[in-house]
């Protein structure tokens, strides 16, 4: 795996790439229609509305709090991420986008690497934004950083090291390549959301070893 020192240097910037993309998500939403917010997400079962009640779930949570949801959910992280979902959802979307609002310069974090903040921003509101058909721009440095922990990570722990196994993945817009193997090249985040176990469209991915990415 090899990732340029200057996208390991973004790991020092993680909270403000964090809260930024959490305000350039808000701003995204703060107009959208009642009637577009059960759209489904990216998430197999979630519409976009739990996927942000997700997100306020998560930047609230503590390393306390999680350990005693995940007991409280028997030890299963599925159980555990739904459980906070049922916990943040309202009945109007306004109120969970404006709660999402209210958390989004968090800084609390269940007990794991500081990268999978970058993931789950990152993931979560393309998951949100492809269904609505919301482009965006999102900081290339940074998600390679969060591509690189993801292609170190098992699956069964949120990461998509076995998806990514056999491929050497090359980002178009970012100095860093992961892995060796078939080539893919593709935007880091397109990169980043197939690795995720999230579909990409076919155009997004080039090089041998694209079908392997592409569900």
């Amino acid at each position: 795996m090899a990732l340029h020192p200057e996208s390991i240097e973004v790991m020092n910037e993680i909270w403000p790439v964090v809260h930024s993309q959490r305000e350039a998500l808000f701003r995204d939403l703060e107009a959208l229609p009642i009637s577009k917010w059960r759209t489904p997400s990216l998430c197999p079962g979630w519409d976009v509305q739990d996927v942000l009640a997700h997100l306020v779930d998560d930047a609230k949570t503590t390393r306390l709090g999680f350990i005693s949801d995940l007991v409280t959910a028997r030890f299963d992280f599925d159980r555990c991420n739904a459980l906070g979902v049922i916990r943040e959802r309202t009945d109007d979307p306004k109120s969970t986008l404006a709660e999402f609002r209210a958390v989004s310069d968090r800084t609390s974090s269940a007990p794991a690497p500081l990268a999978t903040r970058l993931v789950e921003i990152f993931v979560h509101a393309e998951d949100i934004r492809r269904p609505l058909g919301i482009e965006h721009d999102y900081p290339a440095g940074h998600v390679a950083a969060a591509l690189h922990y993801q292609v170190n990570t098992k699956v069964n722990l949120g990461g998509g090291r076995e998806r990514v196994r056999g491929l050497h993945l090359v980002a178009t817009d970012a100095n860093a390549h992961f892995g060796r193997g078939s080539e893919v090249r593709g935007t880091a985040i397109a990169l980043l959301l197939a690795a995720s176990g999230r579909p990409v469209s076919p155009h997004e991915l080039t090089g041998p070893g694209a079908p392997a990415l592409l569900f």
